[in-house]
């Protein structure tokens, strides 16, 4: 009598680097001849893959793995919390191992020591691609790990280490795989996308009959070739980055940038030991905007960092108000456990850290919604994500799933997820855009 396969479930926490590891770990344990468990209930164990930068996401991890603990019982832990073995132990003494990120074989291992695999991985089939926790039109393209930046508010590199880039080949290839077994949208990232390469002195590797050096601006190249759209995020603002700009131009690759700038102030930005030059990236950015029309730019920002002044707050609006960013998001300044930032004088009060988050959301909502209303009556293409009796809702290049913007479809039940279609823009409010199609998906 055939015994049923083992089957594990997974908790992913965290950013969209952790989500490609934990579709790796899936991948290892399906080629094994795991089963995947939707549920608590119907797993064997679960895992928990852990984020631990900011202090409230450690708190989320360790209720995640509370509830894993109270519905199954059995409990593996990885990821940026699992550096932080004691304070996991402390607070669930029961869970079965703990690993930190990208620790892929002490995960598997530890699977394993729960739930022995149920036969030789060579009589299991995968997809080649591997298997893959987002939608099937869509994927992640981790290109490195860590960082060698010390940016006083993060402990990425004490986490993650410093930066250990993957062989340009290696991810091309992975690349033309998921390009292979469907994915028509490929989202480039690591912890310092820009820096990609650097760590190996960039050096060249065939790939397709050319030598491609491992370099973003190869790279960019390389994934242009493969026909589907690729978005580039997590980008540092280095020089070479306005090599970008032309390959977005021409169509190589979508004219989006991902670019954590945190603040303006030059003040606030040396505290952070970010680069505070923020006139020239003012230059830069409307340099950009003229070789290419249609890029967007999204960002990330911190509100209350320490020191951080009325003056230096409203130096940011008006900085604001010059660069006109198209899609942005803020967070309030949390102290992180081991990060330099939690030493420095003068903490914002958090009435006030919660007040300028309101009216920098604000200022960031209005100038959207102004770039959003200069779309109507022009025509975009759309790759939609979901359908239903209700219509289609898909994405324009300016729109990373889940942090950006929609495009709604009202009333377009006879599309499918991974459409490209030609679309109308017939209104837009804040983010977000509504149309119609001018044309047959493809």
């Amino acid at each position: 009598m055939n015994r049923p396969n083992p089957k594990v479930g997974i908790v992913s926490l965290g950013c969209a680097k952790a989500l490609v590891d934990s579709e790796r770990i899936l991948t290892r344990l399906r080629a094994e001849g795991y089963d995947i468990s939707a549920t608590y209930d119907g797993a064997d164990v679960v895992i928990v893959n852990t984020c631990g930068f900011l202090d409230s996401a450690r708190a989320e991890s360790l209720e995640a793995i509370g509830e894993a603990i109270a519905e199954n019982g059995r409990v593996i832990v990885t990821g940026c919390l699992g550096g932080d073995q004691a304070a996991i132990r402390a607070a669930h003494p029961s869970v079965l191992a703990i690993s930190g990120p990208h620790q892929y074989q002490a995960v598997v291992e530890a699977v394993h020591g729960a739930v022995p695999p149920p036969h030789d991985p060579w009589e299991s089939l995968v997809p080649a691609a591997g298997l893959h926790l987002t939608p099937s039109h869509y994927a992640y393209l981790k290109i490195s790990e860590g960082c060698n930046n010390s940016c006083s508010f993060c402990i990425i590199p004490d986490i993650r280490g410093r930066l250990q880039s993957r062989p340009i080949a290696d991810v091309l290839g992975e690349a033309e795989r998921l390009a292979e077994s469907g994915v028509r949208e490929l989202l480039v990232i690591s912890q310092d996308t820009g820096a990609y390469g650097v760590d190996l002195r960039h050096q060249a590797q065939d790939w397709r009959g050319q030598s491609r050096r491992t370099h973003l601006t190869d790279l960019a190249k390389g994934l242009g070739e493969l026909g589907i759209w690729v978005r580039m995020h997590y980008v540092y603002p280095y020089p070479h980055v306005d090599d970008l700009i032309p390959l977005m131009a021409e169509g190589t690759i979508l004219p989006y940038l991902d670019i954590p700038f945190q603040h303006a102030s030059p003040t606030v930005l040396r505290a952070m030991r970010r680069p505070a030059d923020h006139e020239k990236l003012l230059d830069r950015i409307s340099g950009w905007r003229r070789d290419c029309p249609d890029l967007a730019i999204r960002s990330t920002f911190i509100v209350g960092f320490p020191g951080e002044t009325e003056e230096d707050f409203e130096f940011l609006l008006d900085w604001m108000e010059e660069a006109k960013l198209d899609r942005v998001g803020c967070f309030k300044y949390e102290n992180v456990k081991g990060a330099a930032a939690n030493a420095h004088a003068d903490h914002v009060d958090e009435d006030v850290k919660e007040e300028r988050h309101q009216r920098f959301t604000e200022a960031a909502r209005r100038i959207a919604d102004e770039r959003a209303a200069a779309k109507v009556g022009s025509v975009i293409v759309a790759i939609i994500d979901e359908v239903d009796e209700e219509g289609a809702i898909g994405r324009s290049a300016a729109d990373s799933p889940e942090v950006d913007g929609a495009v709604f479809l009202n009333g377009e039940t006879e599309l499918s997820p991974g459409d490209l279609v030609a679309v109308e823009i017939d209104a837009a409010e804040d983010y977000d855009l509504w149309g119609h199609p001018v044309g047959p998906p493809s």
